[in-house]
C-alpha cells in the first residue's frame, strides 16, 4: 500500500462515507451563513475556481479545502487544492 494511501486513511481523507459527506455540508452552511452569500452563489464560485485551474493542473477533488474566513469587516476564501500534477499540455514552450 503507497504510503499517501495509508496517510489518507489514517486521517479520514479520501474516502466519501456519509460522516465525511455531512461534516462537508455542514461547513459548507456555516461558510455561507459567516459571508452571507447565496449557498448557491458559494457552489458556483467553487465550480468555477476548479474549472480554471483544471486547464492547467490535475485536481485532487476528493481533499479540496474550500472555506471563508472573516477578519474584523473582511472575507477571505481560503483554498487548500491539492495538485496531483501538471498538466502536459500547458508545459510545452509556446511556439513563435
Amino acid at each position: 500500500m503507497p504510503l499517501n494511501t495509508l496517510i489518507d486513511r489514517l486521517f479520514g481523507r479520501g474516502e466519501k462515507t456519509a460522516k465525511n459527506v455531512a461534516k462537508d455540508r455542514l461547513r459548507f452552511v456555516l461558510m455561507h451563513d459567516r459571508a452571507d452569500i447565496p449557498a448557491p452563489m458559494m457552489e458556483e464560485m467553487r465550480r468555477e475556481i476548479l474549472l480554471v485551474l483544471s486547464k492547467y493542473v490535475e485536481i485532487d477533488e476528493s481533499a479540496l479545502d474550500l472555506s471563508l474566513e472573516r477578519s474584523d469587516n473582511a472575507v477571505a476564501v481560503v483554498a487548500n487544492i491539492p495538485i496531483r500534477r501538471v498538466l502536459e499540455s500547458r508545459l510545452a514552450p509556446p511556439t513563435p
